[in-house]
């Protein structure tokens, strides 16, 4: 419900008053067949919500024996503003000009005479004065139905907005247990290897048994991680284990390919587990990539080293000495960064700097990089 409205109640209370002061100023109290049908109109608008169409047939009379017709053109509104029948309220708007046009007195009712210019004024004045709730109730109908439609479409989007950032991080998560695949294997390989030789060149039984038992254990192993390759591949994701992967050694090239004058200082071992180095890769790419989309003409500085137990990988970037084209963007780079970050036990930030650039940060635990 809209907080700046007023209930519904207290709405319908203060049309109930104002018809009744119509009812007051239009109709005598000496003739009781109009105050009836007066009153009966200004007690009909209660029902006005639910039944529009009755409210509307109720409070007709009242415009036929009086001149209070507030009850009925609310009414009239109401309808028009639930339904979106435009006969209907064609029919009604002629049927309010015929009873407000006519001068009741029964049995003979003397209907306007539109052969006389005063009558065919008073006739387009009560047509108008018909046709101006209709239309107010058909906008307000039309509004109301606009704004449940944005709210569908903004709930649409939201929807289809965290489904795209989950499937980011899944195919992230996909990726990045395909690279474990990979040096998962190459150790577990070089282990049945070695148990396979030990088990072959070893003299003592016991020895040659715990070989083979390291050996079949190894072997097994392989065969479960081609089999989680395998379903990681049946749920479409892209076979991409036996891709090489970037490594610490393909930094400098990445940096002068970018397109960007940039500052590249490392100071890590070359020694680093794989998926740490791919951490450290990822990140200064996206960093560059950001950089080339929404910084152009900017300078870029990376600093990667170790610091009290931390490896810090930073990039920072100048101002831009020009407005950047408006490319369109999700961010789905940064929580791919920061879910690789995460499972390594680190974590990714990124903020503007006070010069008018930006700084993005991976920071890892010692424990990972060993």
């Amino acid at each position: 419900m809209n907080p700046r409205r007023p209930p519904a109640a207290l709405l319908d209370a203060a049309l109930v008053a104002a018809a009744l002061l119509d009812v007051k100023v239009h109709v005598h109290m000496h003739d009781p067949e109009a105050m009836a049908c007066a009153l009966l109109a200004a007690a009909a608008l209660v029902l006005r919500r639910r039944l529009p169409l009755l409210t509307f047939l109720l409070a007709l009379p009242a415009t036929l024996v009086t001149d209070a017709v507030f009850a009925t053109l609310a009414a009239l509104y109401t309808l028009a503003s639930h339904t979106r029948h435009r006969v209907l309220l064609a029919v009604c708007a002629l049927v309010f000009t015929v009873s407000d046009t006519t001068v009741w007195s029964w049995p003979s009712p003397e209907p306007a005479d539109l052969t006389d210019p005063r009558e065919l004024v008073k006739v387009t004045y009560s047509l108008a004065t018909a046709a101006a709730p209709v239309f107010l109730g058909q906008l307000v109908q039309a509004r109301r139905e606009l704004a449940a439609r944005l709210a569908e479409i903004s709930q649409a989007r939201e929807s289809e907005r965290q489904l795209l950032a989950q499937s980011v991080l899944a195919k992230e998560r996909a990726q990045l247990a395909r690279e474990m695949h990979d040096v998962v294997s190459h150790q577990v390989s070089l282990i049945a290897v070695r148990a396979g030789a030990l088990q072959v060149g070893g003299r003592d039984p016991e020895a040659k048994q715990a070989a083979a038992d390291i050996r079949r254990l190894a072997v097994q192993t392989l065969e479960e991680l081609r089999h989680m390759v395998g379903v990681l591949r049946a749920a479409g994701s892209r076979p991409t284990e036996l891709t090489p992967q970037p490594s610490l050694a393909d930094l400098p090239h990445l940096v002068d390919s970018s397109g960007i004058e940039a500052e590249l200082r490392a100071d890590l071992p070359e020694d680093l587990p794989p998926a740490v180095q791919r951490a450290v890769y990822r990140t200064v790419q996206e960093a560059l990539t950001n950089v080339r989309k929404h910084a152009p003409g900017a300078k870029a500085a990376i600093r990667i080293g170790q610091t009290d137990g931390t490896m810090q990988v930073v990039v920072t970037n100048t101002a831009p000495d020009r407005p950047a084209l408006p490319l369109p963007g999700a961010h789905h780079g940064l929580a791919g960064l920061r879910q690789r970050a995460e499972l390594l036990g680190g974590s990714v930030t990124a903020r503007p700097t006070d010069e008018g650039g930006y700084e993005l940060r991976l920071e890892l635990p010692a424990a990972s990089c060993s």
